[in-house]
């Protein structure tokens, strides 16, 4: 939660100034001025400002972006709509967890991605989705979301998704949280929190219309890449085998990763063994040689004698 928004939806809802503000919630105003650049905010005070500002618990940075309260709450329904569609068509095997939304920040998750993505903030709400949802012919329904461009790219994230996540939640959820590897503390963390992100990468979107889309799609996979390269070598060290190829989460195509997915969900997968482990046990073995073999020339009495020719290891 931006602590800058919300004091300024404060602001704004009241109509007054930062003193005036200041001495509403009982704080000075310089209090409200390092709020503004990012100062913590206790719980006590933000709860002080969402009253204020009338917000409620709808996130503020979600709210700036939709331009008023009002819209806010129209747009909150089409991402829960669309989540919804898109969580119940799902064919990885697995439930996409973000979709159901149970930390209330899809929507400013979302509205993040599309501000990252170099869209431009909808000037007020369009007329067309505003609807009952619970009513509504779906099939209109879908047409009309389908036709507005930010509905539309909202639908294309969250089905992609639905295979990123899968992906993840077949490979690499199982690896963050094995004690054994203790990720806890690492980038690594930030990779589920930001598969949203790696979702809006996978998709084909007009650069007019998301026009910082290709640094943004530059920057997301190569954080993604670093995120997974600490997971992998965590389990390197700690002798956790890989089921896949973790890196293929930012290479491959949504649709790939929904059948990589899906395929791991049916236990298809079940005889492959990721050549990471092939990689390993060489590895353990050369070790293995390296110390043994010391002693056996010693014990044979050709440790100071014994001499590798270069051209014996040529082909």
């Amino acid at each position: 939660m931006s602590r800058e928004a919300l004091v300024q939806l404060a602001l704004e809802t009241m109509a007054c100034s930062q003193k005036e503000l200041a001495a509403h919630i009982g704080v000075s105003p310089a209090q409200i001025s390092k709020w503004k650049k990012g100062e913590h905010m206790s719980a006590d005070m933000e709860v002080k400002l969402r009253t204020a500002a009338g917000i409620g618990e709808m996130d503020p940075d979600f709210i700036r972006w939709a331009g008023s309260l009002a819209h806010a709450e129209k747009w909150e329904k089409v991402i829960k709509y669309m989540a919804g569609i898109a969580y119940e068509c799902a064919e990885t095997g697995y439930d996409t967890e973000p979709l159901s939304d149970p930390d209330g920040s899809l929507c400013a998750s979302t509205c993040r991605v599309l501000d990252e993505m170099g869209v431009e903030r909808p000037d007020g709400f369009p007329e067309e989705l505003d609807l009952d949802y619970e009513t509504a012919d779906m099939d209109e329904l879908s047409h009309l979301l389908e036709s507005n461009p930010y509905s539309s790219l909202i639908g294309k994230i969250y089905d992609a998704l639905n295979d990123v996540y899968g992906f993840y939640a077949a490979y690499i959820a199982d690896l963050i949280y094995d004690e054994k590897l203790d990720l806890f503390d690492t980038a690594a963390c930030d990779i589920e929190p930001c598969l949203i992100s790696l979702a809006a990468t996978k998709v084909d979107v007009e650069e007019n219309f998301a026009r910082k889309t290709r640094s943004f799609t530059h920057r997301t996979n190569r954080e993604f890449e670093e995120w997974l390269n600490v997971v992998k070598e965590q389990a390197f060290r700690c002798g956790v085998p890989l089921k896949a190829e973790l890196i293929d989460l930012v290479n491959q195509t949504h649709n790939e990763l929904s059948h990589s997915a899906e395929a791991e969900s049916l236990g298809s997968n079940a005889s492959r063994i990721h050549p990471d482990i092939y990689m390993n046990e060489l590895l353990v073995g050369m070790r293995v040689i390296h110390q043994v073999l010391p002693a056996i020339m010693k014990k044979l009495g050709i440790d100071q004698e014994f001499e590798l020719a270069p051209s014996s290891l040529s082909a």
